[in-house]
């Protein structure tokens, strides 16, 4: 009898699966997520992919060169669980440099492997079954089923377009008895909002009054424009105390394949921290973490001049889309454009015009719903603008030459 193939053999394995007890009903209903669908999709009608936020372009040449040495320096064994101490020194130095904050690098600094990882082991630190997270939309995708998987609430507070002003009342209503943190991302992921010291401020009394934490998702903190300014919650009065703050060498230094995050705070909040990453990753390749250091000892120049060469970028690609009739929303940081296509007279929500300016235009977005937990706007889709200027004019051409051919209509 013939070996079976191994689309049989899958067959059999899934006939198999269905006799068996359920797996987890979470993870089971959840789908792929957008991200790999639309970057899959790109490849497959060779789009120009602004979907997914990851530089066209490598990082520091000498960052990747500390990397590369880095390796043949005999030291490739399993580093210190909360990472090597010359990373944990740069980090808490560069919490001093840039915002004043006072780290301890030994015992308030954990190295994990990237910044996913962070924010689901500072999550895990701090959250029991039953306990109530304050979430703001439209919000990462990560975020919600980490917090469901650990058996917490998600209270979800949303921001408006266009301009995402923090929502106080109903921010202060989602607060009660079993609130145990707000997680915060700024600059924001979709938005590209920075939040105002004056948020900052009513977002630091709510957490005061009901004796909450905050886990704050600062991954593009170096990524600001138009005279934005990011300001960590940690700076505020009586924030250091209850604030786990996440940074991403990734998002830093252009070189998200690398994979390395690090979470800073309270010695006592960090500890249970390092056990979480203990029983995710456990560490991060020491080669990687030595070059890292060595990134963030850089002069102020380079953050300078990484943020104005984004600006240029956004700039560019924001004056293009609304050329060709989008119109734009406000983006003072981060990697993305929020663009609304309904002026364009298309017939379709956002996942099918993703759909269909992958495929038609050659050109790949993100469905703005894919932020939201339900009943989500459907009219917004985000681009990335983290791409050489050639391949955004390109882009814009190719975008051009679509809305040209009207009326645009979604793909059957």
């Amino acid at each position: 009898m013939p070996p079976l193939s191994w689309a049989a053999k899958n067959q059999r394995l899934i006939k198999d699966f269905a006799r068996l007890k359920p797996a987890n009903s979470l993870l089971s209903a959840t789908g792929t997520t957008i991200f790999t669908v639309m970057s899959a999709l790109a490849v497959q009608h060779g789009a120009i992919n602004l979907g997914q936020g990851f530089p066209d372009s490598e990082g520091p040449a000498d960052i990747v060169r500390a990397a590369a040495d880095a390796l043949l320096d005999g030291r490739n064994q399993y580093p210190p669980l909360t990472g090597l101490s010359e990373l944990r020194d740069a980090v808490s130095a560069a919490n001093r440099r840039f915002y004043g904050l006072e780290i301890d690098p030994a015992s308030g600094v954990v190295v994990t492997s990237g910044a996913t990882e962070a924010i689901t082991a500072s999550l895990m630190a701090l959250l029991n079954p039953g306990d109530e997270v304050v979430l703001i939309e439209p919000l990462y995708d990560t975020y919600l089923p980490v917090v469901k998987l650990l058996g917490a609430v998600p209270k979800l507070v949303r921001l408006q377009p266009p301009f995402w002003e923090l929502p106080r009342a109903e921010l202060a209503a989602s607060f009660g008895p079993n609130t145990k943190l707000l997680l915060l991302n700024s600059p924001m992921n979709p938005t590209g909002k920075v939040f105002t010291q004056e948020e900052l401020a009513f977002i630091a009394d709510l957490l005061r009054q009901h004796d909450a934490y905050a886990v704050c998702d600062e991954v593009y903190e170096h990524l600001v424009f138009s005279g934005a300014r990011h300001v960590p919650l940690a700076t505020l009065p009586g924030m250091d105390e209850r604030s786990l703050r996440i940074g991403s060498a990734g998002k830093t230094f252009s070189l998200t394949g690398w994979k390395v995050g690090y979470v800073s705070g309270p010695a006592v909040l960090m500890g249970l921290v390092a056990k979480a990453h203990q029983n995710l990753t456990f560490t991060t390749p020491p080669n990687l973490q030595r070059a890292v250091a060595f990134g963030l000892a850089k002069p102020d120049s380079y953050f300078a001049a990484l943020a104005s060469g984004l600006q240029s970028q956004r700039d560019l690609l924001d004056a293009g889309l609304r050329r060709l009739g989008f119109s734009t929303l406000p983006a003072a940081g981060s990697y993305f454009i929020t663009a609304d296509f309904s002026p364009l007279g298309f017939e379709g929500d956002d996942v099918a015009f993703c759909r269909a300016v992958t495929e038609q235009a050659g050109v790949a977005a993100i469905p703005v719903s894919a932020f939201y937990a339900n009943e989500a706007p459907r009219h917004y889709v985000r681009f990335a603008f983290c791409k050489q200027i050639p391949v955004l004019e390109e882009a814009l051409r190719r975008l051009e030459r679509w809305t040209a051919t009207r009326p645009l209509t979604a793909l059957a």
